[in-house]
Protein backbone atom coordinates (compact mmCIF):
# COMPACT_ATOMS: atom_id res chain seq x y z
CA UNK A 1 0.00 0.00 0.00
CA UNK A 2 1.44 3.33 -1.05
CA UNK A 3 1.62 6.08 1.52
CA UNK A 4 -0.20 9.30 0.59
CA UNK A 5 2.01 11.98 -0.94
CA UNK A 6 2.83 15.02 1.18
CA UNK A 7 0.68 18.05 0.41
CA UNK A 8 2.36 20.78 -1.58
CA UNK A 9 3.47 23.69 0.56
CA UNK A 10 1.51 26.89 0.22
CA UNK A 11 3.11 29.73 -1.78
CA UNK A 12 5.01 32.29 0.28
CA UNK A 13 3.47 35.75 0.55
CA UNK A 14 5.77 38.44 -0.86
CA UNK A 15 5.51 42.14 -1.58
CA UNK A 16 6.30 42.28 -5.29
CA UNK A 17 6.94 40.08 -8.31
CA UNK A 18 8.42 41.78 -11.38
CA UNK A 19 8.13 40.03 -14.75
CA UNK A 20 10.06 41.96 -17.42
CA UNK A 21 11.00 40.88 -20.93
CA UNK A 22 14.66 40.53 -19.90
CA UNK A 23 16.72 40.66 -16.72
CA UNK A 24 20.43 41.54 -16.60
CA UNK A 25 21.54 40.47 -13.10
CA UNK A 26 25.23 41.61 -13.47
CA UNK A 27 26.19 38.58 -11.35
CA UNK A 28 27.01 36.24 -13.01
CA UNK A 29 28.74 38.48 -15.52
CA UNK A 30 27.68 38.67 -19.14
CA UNK A 31 24.25 37.11 -18.63
CA UNK A 32 20.91 38.27 -20.04
CA UNK A 33 17.87 36.29 -18.89
CA UNK A 34 14.46 36.01 -20.52
CA UNK A 35 11.40 34.25 -19.11
CA UNK A 36 12.49 35.08 -15.55
CA UNK A 37 10.96 37.07 -12.69
CA UNK A 38 12.36 38.84 -9.65
CA UNK A 39 10.73 38.33 -6.23
CA UNK A 40 11.03 41.20 -3.72
CA UNK A 41 10.06 41.17 -0.06
CA UNK A 42 10.83 43.55 2.80
CA UNK A 43 13.01 45.66 0.54
CA UNK A 44 15.28 42.77 -0.48
CA UNK A 45 15.63 40.46 -3.45
CA UNK A 46 14.20 37.12 -2.45
CA UNK A 47 14.69 35.14 -5.64
CA UNK A 48 15.45 35.39 -9.35
CA UNK A 49 13.87 32.38 -11.06
CA UNK A 50 12.03 31.24 -14.19
CA UNK A 51 8.52 32.71 -14.24
CA UNK A 52 6.77 29.37 -13.83
CA UNK A 53 8.76 28.57 -10.71
CA UNK A 54 8.15 31.95 -9.11
CA UNK A 55 4.40 31.60 -9.65
CA UNK A 56 4.48 28.24 -7.86
CA UNK A 57 6.60 29.46 -4.95
CA UNK A 58 5.26 32.94 -4.27
CA UNK A 59 1.98 34.73 -3.70
CA UNK A 60 2.77 38.38 -4.48
CA UNK A 61 0.72 41.25 -3.15
CA UNK A 62 1.64 43.08 -6.37
CA UNK A 63 2.67 41.65 -9.74
CA UNK A 64 4.23 44.01 -12.25
CA UNK A 65 4.42 42.82 -15.86
CA UNK A 66 6.89 44.78 -17.98
CA UNK A 67 6.78 43.49 -21.57
CA UNK A 68 9.44 45.02 -23.79
CA UNK A 69 11.45 46.16 -20.77
CA UNK A 70 14.74 45.15 -19.20
CA UNK A 71 15.29 45.03 -15.44
CA UNK A 72 18.75 45.62 -13.99
CA UNK A 73 20.32 46.80 -10.74
CA UNK A 74 20.01 50.48 -9.90
CA UNK A 75 22.93 52.46 -11.28
CA UNK A 76 25.66 53.77 -8.96
CA UNK A 77 27.00 57.28 -9.55
CA UNK A 78 30.49 56.89 -8.12
CA UNK A 79 31.42 60.58 -8.15
CA UNK A 80 29.34 63.72 -8.04
CA UNK A 81 28.90 67.07 -6.33
CA UNK A 82 25.12 66.89 -6.10
CA UNK A 83 24.43 70.40 -4.80
CA UNK A 84 26.20 71.89 -7.81
CA UNK A 85 23.09 71.15 -9.83
CA UNK A 86 22.28 74.77 -8.97
CA UNK A 87 25.37 75.79 -10.98
CA UNK A 88 24.38 73.85 -14.11
CA UNK A 89 25.60 75.90 -17.07
CA UNK A 90 26.97 78.62 -14.80
CA UNK A 91 30.64 78.24 -15.75
CA UNK A 92 30.82 76.63 -19.17
CA UNK A 93 33.67 76.44 -21.68
CA UNK A 94 36.53 77.06 -19.25
CA UNK A 95 39.50 74.83 -18.32
CA UNK A 96 39.46 73.33 -14.83
CA UNK A 97 41.55 75.82 -12.87
CA UNK A 98 39.87 78.89 -14.43
CA UNK A 99 36.50 77.16 -14.02
CA UNK A 100 37.26 76.78 -10.30
CA UNK A 101 39.01 80.06 -9.52
CA UNK A 102 37.02 82.47 -11.70
CA UNK A 103 33.49 81.09 -11.43
CA UNK A 104 32.84 78.15 -9.10
CA UNK A 105 34.80 79.12 -5.98
CA UNK A 106 33.52 82.75 -5.99
CA UNK A 107 29.91 81.56 -6.41
CA UNK A 108 30.33 79.02 -3.61
CA UNK A 109 31.90 81.61 -1.33
CA UNK A 110 28.79 83.77 -1.70
CA UNK A 111 26.01 81.17 -1.83
CA UNK A 112 27.04 77.68 -0.69
CA UNK A 113 25.37 77.31 2.69
CA UNK A 114 23.20 74.54 4.08
CA UNK A 115 20.11 75.86 2.26
CA UNK A 116 21.99 75.83 -1.07
CA UNK A 117 23.20 72.27 -0.48
CA UNK A 118 19.81 70.89 0.49
CA UNK A 119 18.07 72.56 -2.45
CA UNK A 120 20.70 71.55 -5.00
CA UNK A 121 20.82 67.99 -3.73
CA UNK A 122 17.03 67.65 -3.95
CA UNK A 123 17.21 68.70 -7.59
CA UNK A 124 20.11 66.30 -8.21
CA UNK A 125 18.44 63.32 -6.51
CA UNK A 126 15.29 63.74 -8.58
CA UNK A 127 17.34 63.94 -11.78
CA UNK A 128 19.39 60.88 -10.88
CA UNK A 129 16.36 58.78 -9.94
CA UNK A 130 14.80 59.77 -13.27
CA UNK A 131 17.76 58.11 -14.96
CA UNK A 132 17.80 54.89 -12.92
CA UNK A 133 20.54 55.97 -10.50
CA UNK A 134 19.77 54.65 -7.03
CA UNK A 135 23.05 55.42 -5.22
CA UNK A 136 25.38 58.42 -5.44
CA UNK A 137 28.77 59.11 -3.89
CA UNK A 138 28.91 62.80 -3.02
CA UNK A 139 31.71 65.26 -2.32
CA UNK A 140 30.51 68.61 -1.03
CA UNK A 141 30.08 70.87 1.96
CA UNK A 142 27.27 70.41 4.51
CA UNK A 143 26.93 66.62 4.09
CA UNK A 144 24.14 66.64 6.70
CA UNK A 145 22.03 68.86 4.42
CA UNK A 146 22.79 66.57 1.46
CA UNK A 147 21.87 63.51 3.54
CA UNK A 148 18.56 65.10 4.51
CA UNK A 149 17.75 65.76 0.84
CA UNK A 150 18.59 62.19 -0.12
CA UNK A 151 16.39 60.92 2.70
CA UNK A 152 13.49 63.08 1.46
CA UNK A 153 13.70 61.64 -2.05
CA UNK A 154 14.26 58.05 -0.88
CA UNK A 155 17.69 57.75 -2.48
CA UNK A 156 20.73 55.83 -1.24
CA UNK A 157 23.66 58.18 -0.62
CA UNK A 158 27.31 57.97 0.36
CA UNK A 159 28.18 61.39 1.78
CA UNK A 160 31.71 62.71 1.65
CA UNK A 161 33.42 64.22 4.69
CA UNK A 162 34.98 66.89 2.49
CA UNK A 163 38.37 68.26 3.56
CA UNK A 164 40.39 71.19 2.23
CA UNK A 165 42.96 73.42 3.90
CA UNK A 166 41.43 76.85 3.24
CA UNK A 167 38.44 78.36 5.05
CA UNK A 168 34.91 78.57 3.66
CA UNK A 169 31.55 79.45 5.14
CA UNK A 170 31.34 75.77 6.16
CA UNK A 171 34.60 75.32 8.09
CA UNK A 172 37.80 77.17 8.94
CA UNK A 173 40.54 74.55 8.51
CA UNK A 174 41.12 70.84 7.82
CA UNK A 175 40.44 69.82 11.42
CA UNK A 176 37.15 71.71 11.42
CA UNK A 177 36.07 70.08 8.14
CA UNK A 178 36.78 66.65 9.58
CA UNK A 179 35.00 67.36 12.86
CA UNK A 180 31.88 68.69 11.13
CA UNK A 181 31.77 65.83 8.65
CA UNK A 182 32.20 63.16 11.28
CA UNK A 183 29.48 64.78 13.37
CA UNK A 184 27.14 64.49 10.37
CA UNK A 185 28.12 60.84 10.07
CA UNK A 186 27.12 60.30 13.70
CA UNK A 187 23.82 62.11 13.18
CA UNK A 188 22.83 59.80 10.30
CA UNK A 189 24.23 56.59 11.80
CA UNK A 190 20.77 55.01 11.97
CA UNK A 191 19.72 55.89 8.42
CA UNK A 192 19.77 52.63 6.41
CA UNK A 193 20.23 54.49 3.12
CA UNK A 194 23.05 56.80 4.24
CA UNK A 195 26.73 56.04 4.69
CA UNK A 196 29.86 58.18 4.65
CA UNK A 197 33.34 58.32 3.16
CA UNK A 198 36.31 60.60 3.71
CA UNK A 199 36.62 63.11 0.88
CA UNK A 200 39.87 65.12 0.78
CA UNK A 201 39.31 67.35 -2.25
CA UNK A 202 42.60 66.91 -4.15
CA UNK A 203 46.37 66.79 -3.65
CA UNK A 204 46.62 70.48 -4.55
CA UNK A 205 44.18 71.53 -1.79
CA UNK A 206 45.19 69.11 1.01
CA UNK A 207 48.45 69.04 3.01
CA UNK A 208 50.59 66.01 3.85
CA UNK A 209 49.65 66.10 7.52
CA UNK A 210 45.95 66.03 6.68
CA UNK A 211 46.35 63.16 4.23
CA UNK A 212 48.18 61.15 6.90
CA UNK A 213 45.36 61.81 9.37
CA UNK A 214 42.76 60.80 6.77
CA UNK A 215 44.56 57.53 6.02
CA UNK A 216 44.54 56.70 9.74
CA UNK A 217 40.85 57.59 10.11
CA UNK A 218 39.86 55.51 7.08
CA UNK A 219 41.57 52.47 8.57
CA UNK A 220 39.97 53.04 12.00
CA UNK A 221 36.46 53.67 10.68
CA UNK A 222 36.70 51.19 7.77
CA UNK A 223 35.28 53.68 5.27
CA UNK A 224 36.44 54.68 1.77
CA UNK A 225 38.54 57.68 0.77
CA UNK A 226 37.25 59.66 -2.21
CA UNK A 227 39.76 62.07 -3.84
CA UNK A 228 40.33 63.84 -7.17
CA UNK A 229 43.61 62.52 -8.55
CA UNK A 230 45.60 63.09 -11.76
CA UNK A 231 42.69 64.95 -13.35
CA UNK A 232 44.85 67.34 -15.40
CA UNK A 233 48.43 67.66 -16.59
CA UNK A 234 48.63 71.00 -14.77
CA UNK A 235 47.91 69.27 -11.45
CA UNK A 236 50.80 66.87 -12.05
CA UNK A 237 53.21 69.61 -13.14
CA UNK A 238 52.44 71.69 -10.06
CA UNK A 239 52.93 68.66 -7.79
CA UNK A 240 56.36 68.03 -9.28
CA UNK A 241 57.31 71.69 -8.72
CA UNK A 242 56.01 71.78 -5.15
CA UNK A 243 56.70 68.26 -3.88
CA UNK A 244 59.27 66.89 -6.31
CA UNK A 245 56.99 64.01 -7.32
CA UNK A 246 53.73 63.17 -9.07
CA UNK A 247 50.57 63.14 -6.91
CA UNK A 248 50.13 59.36 -6.88
CA UNK A 249 53.65 58.87 -5.59
CA UNK A 250 53.03 61.50 -2.93
CA UNK A 251 49.87 59.71 -1.79
CA UNK A 252 51.71 56.39 -1.78
CA UNK A 253 54.33 57.77 0.59
CA UNK A 254 51.59 59.12 2.84
CA UNK A 255 49.88 55.73 3.15
CA UNK A 256 46.81 56.68 1.14
CA UNK A 257 46.87 53.93 -1.48
CA UNK A 258 44.92 50.74 -0.82
CA UNK A 259 41.51 49.13 -1.23
CA UNK A 260 39.91 52.05 0.60
CA UNK A 261 40.95 54.58 -2.09
CA UNK A 262 38.65 55.80 -4.88
CA UNK A 263 40.78 57.81 -7.31
CA UNK A 264 38.50 60.18 -9.20
CA UNK A 265 39.26 60.95 -12.86
CA UNK A 266 42.78 59.39 -13.04
CA UNK A 267 43.11 60.71 -16.58
CA UNK A 268 46.88 61.04 -16.80
CA UNK A 269 48.51 57.81 -15.67
CA UNK A 270 51.84 56.26 -16.59
CA UNK A 271 52.16 52.50 -16.98
CA UNK A 272 53.86 52.02 -13.61
CA UNK A 273 51.13 54.06 -11.89
CA UNK A 274 48.44 51.79 -13.29
CA UNK A 275 50.47 48.83 -12.04
CA UNK A 276 50.69 50.48 -8.61
CA UNK A 277 46.94 51.15 -8.41
CA UNK A 278 46.25 47.55 -9.40
CA UNK A 279 48.76 46.16 -6.91
CA UNK A 280 47.32 48.25 -4.05
CA UNK A 281 43.72 47.30 -4.89
CA UNK A 282 42.63 50.91 -5.49
CA UNK A 283 39.41 51.81 -7.30
CA UNK A 284 38.78 54.43 -10.00
CA UNK A 285 35.82 56.70 -10.63
CA UNK A 286 35.77 57.30 -14.38
CA UNK A 287 34.00 60.53 -15.38
CA UNK A 288 34.35 60.68 -19.16
CA UNK A 289 31.89 63.48 -19.93
CA UNK A 290 33.29 65.91 -17.37
CA UNK A 291 36.82 65.13 -18.51
CA UNK A 292 35.81 65.94 -22.09
CA UNK A 293 33.95 69.13 -21.22
CA UNK A 294 36.76 70.57 -19.08
CA UNK A 295 39.37 69.55 -21.65
CA UNK A 296 41.15 67.39 -19.09
CA UNK A 297 41.87 64.50 -21.46
CA UNK A 298 40.80 60.89 -21.99
CA UNK A 299 41.62 58.27 -19.38
CA UNK A 300 43.36 55.06 -20.60
CA UNK A 301 40.49 52.85 -19.51
CA UNK A 302 41.31 49.89 -21.76
CA UNK A 303 44.73 49.62 -20.10
CA UNK A 304 43.21 50.15 -16.66
CA UNK A 305 40.66 47.39 -17.34
CA UNK A 306 43.38 45.05 -18.64
CA UNK A 307 45.30 45.51 -15.37
CA UNK A 308 42.26 44.45 -13.37
CA UNK A 309 41.68 47.77 -11.63
CA UNK A 310 38.07 47.99 -10.45
CA UNK A 311 36.31 51.07 -11.75
CA UNK A 312 32.89 52.65 -11.64
CA UNK A 313 31.33 55.53 -13.51
CA UNK A 314 30.64 59.04 -12.23
CA UNK A 315 28.93 62.08 -13.64
CA UNK A 316 30.90 64.64 -11.65
CA UNK A 317 28.76 67.69 -10.83
CA UNK A 318 26.18 69.27 -13.11
CA UNK A 319 28.41 72.36 -13.25
CA UNK A 320 30.94 70.45 -15.35
CA UNK A 321 28.91 67.85 -17.24
CA UNK A 322 26.07 69.22 -17.36
CA UNK A 323 23.86 66.15 -16.77
CA UNK A 324 23.69 63.64 -13.95
CA UNK A 325 23.09 60.90 -16.49
CA UNK A 326 24.86 57.54 -16.27
CA UNK A 327 23.44 56.39 -19.61
CA UNK A 328 25.50 59.18 -21.16
CA UNK A 329 28.53 58.13 -19.13
CA UNK A 330 28.15 54.49 -20.20
CA UNK A 331 28.09 55.41 -23.87
CA UNK A 332 31.00 57.85 -23.59
CA UNK A 333 33.08 55.39 -21.53
CA UNK A 334 32.61 52.62 -24.08
CA UNK A 335 33.27 54.75 -27.15
CA UNK A 336 36.22 56.69 -25.73
CA UNK A 337 37.81 53.49 -24.45
CA UNK A 338 37.60 51.94 -27.88
CA UNK A 339 38.75 55.08 -29.66
CA UNK A 340 41.75 55.76 -27.43
CA UNK A 341 42.94 52.13 -27.55
CA UNK A 342 42.03 51.68 -31.24
CA UNK A 343 40.45 48.38 -30.24
CA UNK A 344 36.71 47.88 -30.77
CA UNK A 345 36.63 44.79 -28.53
CA UNK A 346 37.58 46.44 -25.25
CA UNK A 347 35.04 47.76 -22.73
CA UNK A 348 32.13 45.81 -24.16
CA UNK A 349 28.53 46.45 -23.16
CA UNK A 350 28.47 44.00 -20.25
CA UNK A 351 31.73 45.41 -18.86
CA UNK A 352 30.32 48.92 -18.99
CA UNK A 353 27.06 47.84 -17.33
CA UNK A 354 29.08 46.21 -14.58
CA UNK A 355 31.07 49.41 -14.06
CA UNK A 356 27.84 51.40 -13.77
CA UNK A 357 26.47 49.04 -11.10
CA UNK A 358 28.66 46.52 -9.30
CA UNK A 359 31.93 48.33 -10.00
CA UNK A 360 30.70 51.43 -8.22
CA UNK A 361 29.19 49.40 -5.40
CA UNK A 362 32.47 47.53 -4.92
CA UNK A 363 34.48 50.76 -4.75
CA UNK A 364 32.16 52.01 -2.01
CA UNK A 365 32.35 48.77 -0.05
CA UNK A 366 28.64 48.18 -0.69
CA UNK A 367 28.87 45.24 -3.10
CA UNK A 368 27.39 42.85 -0.54
CA UNK A 369 24.33 45.09 -0.42
CA UNK A 370 23.80 46.56 -3.91
CA UNK A 371 25.12 46.41 -7.48
CA UNK A 372 23.65 43.12 -8.72
CA UNK A 373 20.41 41.14 -8.57
CA UNK A 374 21.58 38.51 -6.15
CA UNK A 375 19.14 37.14 -3.55
CA UNK A 376 19.70 38.80 -0.19
CA UNK A 377 20.73 42.14 -1.65
CA UNK A 378 18.67 45.30 -1.41
CA UNK A 379 16.05 45.69 -4.14
CA UNK A 380 17.69 48.72 -5.75
CA UNK A 381 16.41 48.37 -9.32
CA UNK A 382 15.59 50.16 -12.52
CA UNK A 383 13.48 49.16 -15.51
CA UNK A 384 14.13 50.44 -19.03
CA UNK A 385 11.84 50.35 -22.06
CA UNK A 386 13.42 48.89 -25.20
CA UNK A 387 10.20 48.51 -27.22
CA UNK A 388 9.67 52.07 -28.42
CA UNK A 389 9.81 52.62 -32.16
CA UNK A 390 12.84 54.91 -32.04
CA UNK A 391 15.05 52.24 -30.44
CA UNK A 392 14.03 49.35 -32.71
CA UNK A 393 15.11 46.73 -33.60
CA UNK A 394 16.70 45.30 -30.46
CA UNK A 395 18.96 42.27 -30.88
CA UNK A 396 20.90 42.48 -27.60
CA UNK A 397 19.41 44.26 -24.55
CA UNK A 398 22.81 44.81 -22.92
CA UNK A 399 24.18 46.46 -26.04
CA UNK A 400 21.01 48.52 -26.36
CA UNK A 401 21.35 49.88 -22.83
CA UNK A 402 24.87 51.17 -23.53
CA UNK A 403 24.65 52.31 -27.14
CA UNK A 404 20.98 53.10 -27.84
CA UNK A 405 18.78 53.76 -24.80
CA UNK A 406 18.85 56.92 -22.72
CA UNK A 407 17.52 57.93 -19.36
CA UNK A 408 14.26 58.89 -21.06
CA UNK A 409 13.59 55.16 -21.48
CA UNK A 410 13.76 54.50 -17.72
CA UNK A 411 10.24 53.78 -16.47
CA UNK A 412 10.68 52.63 -12.86
CA UNK A 413 13.30 53.16 -10.17
CA UNK A 414 13.20 51.34 -6.83
CA UNK A 415 15.40 51.87 -3.78
CA UNK A 416 15.27 49.15 -1.11
CA UNK A 417 12.07 47.88 -2.70
CA UNK A 418 10.33 51.27 -2.64
CA UNK A 419 9.17 52.71 -5.95
CA UNK A 420 10.65 56.22 -6.01
CA UNK A 421 10.28 57.13 -9.71
CA UNK A 422 7.59 56.05 -12.16
CA UNK A 423 7.21 57.06 -15.80
CA UNK A 424 9.50 60.04 -15.46
CA UNK A 425 7.94 61.44 -12.29
CA UNK A 426 9.66 61.35 -8.86
CA UNK A 427 7.23 60.08 -6.25
CA UNK A 428 8.72 61.58 -3.07
CA UNK A 429 8.86 65.21 -4.19
CA UNK A 430 6.62 67.31 -6.43
CA UNK A 431 7.94 68.47 -9.79
CA UNK A 432 6.51 71.91 -9.05
CA UNK A 433 8.74 72.08 -5.96
CA UNK A 434 11.79 71.22 -8.05
CA UNK A 435 10.94 73.97 -10.54
CA UNK A 436 10.51 76.47 -7.70
CA UNK A 437 13.92 75.49 -6.30
CA UNK A 438 15.62 75.95 -9.66
CA UNK A 439 13.93 79.28 -10.28
CA UNK A 440 14.74 80.66 -6.84
CA UNK A 441 18.43 79.87 -7.06
CA UNK A 442 18.72 80.99 -10.66
CA UNK A 443 17.48 84.41 -9.51
CA UNK A 444 19.90 84.51 -6.57
CA UNK A 445 22.90 83.53 -8.68
CA UNK A 446 22.14 86.03 -11.45
CA UNK A 447 21.07 88.98 -9.31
Amino acid sequence: MNSPSAPASAPTDIDLLIQPEWIIPIEPAGVTLSGHALAVNNGEILALLPVGETLQRFQPRQTLNLPGQVLLPGLVNLHTHAAMSLLRGYADDLPLMRWLSERVWPAEAKHAGAEFVRAGTLLACAEMLRGGITTFNDMYFYPDAAAAAARQTGMRAVLGVVVIEFPTAYAVDAGDYLARGLAARDAFADDPLASFCLAPHAPYTVADKTFTQIATLAAQLEIPIHVHLHETRHEIEESIKQHGMRPIERLRRLGMLGPQLIAVHAVHLEAEEIDLLAHEGCHLAHCPTSNLKLGSGIAPMAVIQAHGVNFGLGTDGAASNNRLDLFQEMRHAALLGKGKSENAEVLDAHAILQAATLGGARALGLDERIGSLRPGKAADLCAVRLDEWQVQPCYDPASHLVYVAGREQVTHTWVAGNLVMHNGVPLQIKVSELLDIAGLWHNRLTS
